[in-house]
């Protein structure tokens, strides 16, 4: 009892909070994990090979397993496998003697995950793996384990030490597990070519997705948003068009839609800075084509939405005329700066 009082007592001291005491622990733990990922190296050997050459040659899906901080890390496997272009998932394998196992099938590849290669979920469902016929590789810290003598593969994660200093909690051990799924997923990656526009598909709501799949053609306005005017009508007409259209600016095209030239905002405001100077009021009964800028910048509707932004960026321009071809005369749609950032482009 009085030890039992004593050790209450000690935990309901407040914890410390000394600066200096917190960085040293802060940077034994990435030290201890430094240390367990550089002993991964040597491991990443014949067998880390047969691993890869199994889930590449695999014609169903890799099915990620483990419990605990095991389980943790089995999701974000499958996760980064799937997003990587290796079709995959997490099975929980207490859920699996309960019905999810029928979620395996004999064209899948397994990954089991168990530190101590003993977790009792895991084998109870690996003689019907086995049985199944679905190739099994296992990632433990126990090369000795049922699970790893179990395995086709065997990948040894084990750590010299935990980061927890009463060596209990999961920590090296779950890092050094973790980075060796990143090194199966990227060592697939390269060996199948895969490129930014595979994992642009995989990530269509993210950043590098909208970079990468965004086309002119998906923000260009055209047809009736499309703002233009014949080069005979005055200035003041072409600014109605403007405002119509909301574009800041309007095509100055000829009897056959061909492009002769564009007036902006910023010709506008040149112009009445022109007049203003000469006195001259009579500039917006003058013809739109007196005023237009020749030989507007142009892109194609094919071409990536960020390589318009660019072109916009170099030029220090808003918008950009777009063409069916490199050849085309006629515009189909204006792309302008407003939509590529609204796009999350910027």
């Amino acid at each position: 009892m009085p030890a039992r009082i004593r050790r209450t007592a000690l935990n309901d001291q407040p914890p410390s909070s000394d600066p200096a005491a917190l960085q040293a622990s802060g940077r034994r733990v990435l030290g201890i994990e430094r240390d367990a990922l550089a002993d991964l190296l040597p491991r990443v050997d014949e067998g880390f090979a047969r691993a890869c050459t199994l889930m590449l040659r695999c014609a169903g899906r890799v099915v990620v397993t483990g419990m605990g901080k095991s389980g943790h890390v089995a999701r974000k496997i499958a996760a980064t496998l799937a997003s990587t272009g290796r079709p995959a998932f997490f099975v929980h394998p207490g859920e699996a003697s309960h019905g999810d196992l029928g979620m395996i099938t004999r064209q899948d590849v397994v990954i089991a995950i168990s530190n101590s290669g003993e977790t009792a979920e895991i084998l109870t469902i690996l003689p019907l793996i086995k049985r199944m016929g679905a190739p099994l590789i296992a990632m433990t810290g126990k090369p000795g384990s049922t699970l790893a003598a179990s395995a086709e593969v065997h990948l040894d994660v084990s750590v010299a030490q935990e980061a927890c200093p009463l060596n209990l909690a999961p920590t090296a051990s779950t890092t050094a597990t973790l980075a060796m799924g990143d090194a199966l997923a990227v060592a697939m990656l390269e060996a199948r070519g895969f490129t930014e526009e595979d994992f642009a598909r995989s990530h269509p709501g993210g950043a590098l997705g909208r970079r990468l799949l965004l086309k002119v053609a998906d923000l260009m306005h055209s047809g009736e948003r499309l703002p233009a005017v014949g080069p005979q009508l005055s200035l003041s007409q072409a600014l109605l068009e403007m405002t119509r259209k909301g574009l800041g600016m309007t095509a100055v095209v000829d009897e056959r839609g061909e492009a002769l030239g564009v007036f902006t905002d910023g010709d506008l405001r040149r112009t009445i800075q022109n007049a203003a100077k000469s006195g001259d009021a009579t500039f917006l009964h003058a013809k739109v084509a007196d005023f237009m800028t020749r030989n507007p910048k142009r892109i194609t509707r094919e071409k990536l939405a960020v390589e318009a932004l660019r072109r916009m960026e170099e030029h220090k321009i808003t918008t950009l005329f777009v063409f069916e071809s490199e050849t085309s005369a006629a515009p189909v749609g204006i792309v302008h700066m407003h939509d590529l950032i609204k796009a999350g482009l910027s």
